[in-house]
C-alpha cells in the first residue's frame, strides 16, 4: 500500500496556435498548505491548435500521443487513476464554434473519447470564455508572485501586508486579454467588471478579452488590409516584412477565418496565390498597423481603450506574458525596460534585410522571424494607444515567461479553481497544524486554565475563612 504524499493535476492549454500540457504537483491533503502548487513538467504538442482539426477531428488524438506518453512517465503509476486531467480550449475554438458549431463539437468529442482511454481521471474538455481566460491569467500571475498569501515568522499563512496585486497582459494567437484590480470607484454597470473572492478578500477586477486581436489573427487581418488597399491583387508590398523577403499565401490562408471574413474580395478564390514582398520600413509599418484598431470610437473618453470598449485607467505594476514576452525576447529585451528602449530595438531590428536576420536573432525560424516587426509595432499600438500606457507607466510592465519554474499562463489559475486549491471563502490565517491536534492542545490549555482558576478561587475562599476565624478569636479575647 502506497502512502500518498503528493497530488498531481494535468491541464491542457488548447490555444489557437498550439496545445501545451502542464503537470502540477502539491502536497497531499493532510500536509497541504495553499500556495505550494508547483509546475513539474511542460510539453508542447506537435502541430497547430485543435481548432485546425475542424475538418478531420479524428486526427486530434494522434497529436497528443507523444506528450501524454511523457506525462505518464512523470507521474507515479499508482497515482494515475487519482490524477485529474482537464482540457481548456481558448480563442481558436471560440472562433470555430462561431463559424461551425458542429465541427467544434466533433473536435471536443474526439478529445473526450481519447482521454477516456487514458489512465487518468479525465474531468472534461471545455471551451472557456475570454473573460475566464483573463481572470485565470490574473490569478496565476498573482499566485506565483505571492500576492495572495505568504508565510509569516510563525509559519502561518497570512495576507501580505500592503502588497498590491499586479495586472495581467496575455497575448495569444487569436485573442488578447487585459486584467487588473480596478479599485472600488469604477462603475459596476459593465460586464468587464468582476468581483472575485479569494481567501476571504474581494477583488474588483477589470477584465476584457479582444477576439481577433491575438497576434496571428491580427496579422491575417493586416495582410487582408494590405491586399484590400493594393491596386495589384496578386503582388503586395508589406512594409513590416524584412527587406528582400518574399513569400506566397493562398487566399484560403488569409480569409478562411471569421476575423477576416468581412475583408474578403468580391471575386475571392480560396486557391488564389498572393505574393507578399517585404520592404523593411519600420515607420510605414507602424503607421499601417494602427489601422487594425479603431481608436476614434472612444471619442476622446478617458475610460476607453479602442473599438469603443470601456476600460478604467491602468494603474500599478503589470506582467506581460505569452506572445508579449516571446516578441520582446527576440529583440533581446525582457523584464522591465523603457518605451524608448523598446522603440529603439524595434527600429534597429526592423531595418535589417532578410539575409541579416539569422545573425541577429537568438533562434531563427522563418515563420516567426518574418513577423517580429509586425508583432512589435502591433504591441506598441495595443499597449500605448489602446491600453494607454505612457512613457512613465510603460516601465511598470514586466515582460516575463515564468516565475521560478512555473509558466505564467491561465492554465494554473484554471486548475487551482477547479481543484479548490483557491476556495472562494477560506480563513485568512491558516492553522500551522492539523485541526484535531489543534483542538486537542486547545482543550488541554483550557482545562489547565480552569484548574488554575479553581485553585485561585480555593485560595481566596480559604484565606477569607482564615481571616474570619482570626477576627472571631480576637473578638472573644477582647470581651474577656
Amino acid at each position: 500500500m502506497h502512502r500518498v504524499t503528493k497530488v498531481y493535476g494535468i491541464v491542457l492549454d488548447a490555444g489557437s496556435s498550439r496545445t501545451t500540457v502542464y503537470v502540477y504537483q502539491w502536497p497531499a491533503e493532510k500536509e497541504n498548505n495553499t500556495g505550494v502548487v508547483s509546475q513539474t513538467f511542460k510539453c508542447s504538442v506537435k502541430g497547430s491548435g485543435i481548432s485546425s482539426y475542424g475538418k478531420n477531428p479524428q486526427d486530434v488524438p494522434k497529436a497528443f500521443e507523444d506528450c501524454m506518453q511523457k506525462v505518464q512517465g512523470q507521474i507515479p503509476g499508482h497515482l494515475h487513476r487519482s490524477t485529474r486531467i482537464y482540457l481548456g480550449a481558448t480563442a481558436g475554438m471560440r472562433l470555430l464554434r462561431l463559424q461551425n458549431e458542429s465541427a467544434a463539437n466533433e473536435v471536443l468529442t474526439s478529445i473526450q473519447n481519447y482521454f477516456k482511454s487514458q489512465p487518468f481521471d479525465f474531468r472534461g474538455a471545455q471551451i472557456i470564455s475570454g473573460q475566464e481566460e483573463g481572470i485565470y491569467g490574473w490569478i496565476t500571475a498573482n499566485y506565483l508572485m505571492g500576492n495572495f498569501l505568504e508565510k509569516n515568522l510563525w509559519h502561518m499563512w497570512v495576507h501580505p501586508n500592503g502588497v498590491e496585486t499586479i495586472g495581467a497582459l496575455d497575448l495569444g494567437g487569436a485573442s488578447t486579454q487585459i486584467s487588473f484590480a480596478a479599485g472600488e470607484k469604477v462603475g459596476l454597470n459593465t460586464s468587464s467588471i468582476m468581483k472575485v473572492s479569494l481567501y476571504g478578500y474581494v477583488y474588483t477586477l477589470y477584465t476584457h478579452s479582444f477576439q481577433c486581436y491575438g497576434r496571428n489573427e491580427a496579422e491575417k487581418r493586416f495582410l487582408a488590409m494590405l491586399l484590400q488597399n493594393s491596386p495589384i491583387k496578386t503582388s503586395i508590398i508589406n512594409p513590416c516584412y524584412p527587406q528582400n523577403y518574399v513569400t506566397t499565401f493562398t487566399g484560403d490562408y488569409i480569409f478562411d477565418s471569421l476575423c477576416t471574413a468581412d475583408l474578403r474580395p468580391e471575386n475571392y478564390d480560396p486557391d488564389d496565390i498572393i505574393t507578399f514582398e517585404g520592404t523593411g520600413n519600420p515607420s510605414l509599418c507602424r503607421e499601417k498597423v494602427a489601422s487594425l484598431f479603431d481608436f476614434e470610437a472612444c471619442h476622446d473618453q478617458e475610460a476607453c481603450s479602442f473599438d469603443g470598449v470601456y476600460q478604467p485607467k491602468v494603474k500599478g505594476a503589470f506582467v506581460a506574458f505569452a506572445g508579449f514576452y516571446y516578441t520582446v525576447s527576440a529583440f533581446n529585451l525582457s523584464g522591465s525596460f523603457s518605451l524608448n528602449a523598446f522603440n529603439s530595438s524595434t527600429w534597429d531590428l526592423c531595418s535589417e534585410s532578410w539575409s541579416q536576420l539569422p545573425l541577429r536573432l537568438p533562434r531563427f525560424d522563418e515563420v516567426y522571424a518574418r513577423s517580429y516587426c509586425f508583432s512589435a509595432h502591433y504591441i506598441y499600438h495595443l499597449l500605448v494607444n489602446g491600453y494607454r500606457f505612457t512613457e512613465e507607466t510603460w516601465p511598470q510592465i514586466r515582460f516575463k515567461k515564468e516565475v521560478g519554474n512555473s509558466s505564467i499562463a491561465w492554465s494554473l489559475g484554471y486548475m487551482l479553481s477547479l481543484t479548490n486549491q483557491i476556495p472562494a471563502e477560506s480563513p485568512l490565517i491558516r492553522l500551522p497544524m492539523d485541526p484535531p491536534a489543534f483542538l486537542g492542545i486547545l482543550a488541554f490549555f483550557t482545562a489547565v486554565a480552569l484548574l488554575c482558576l479553581a485553585f485561585l478561587v480555593y485560595l481566596y475562599v480559604s484565606s477569607r475563612k482564615q481571616r474570619q476565624s482570626q477576627h472571631a478569636f480576637n473578638h472573644t479575647v477582647d470581651s474577656e
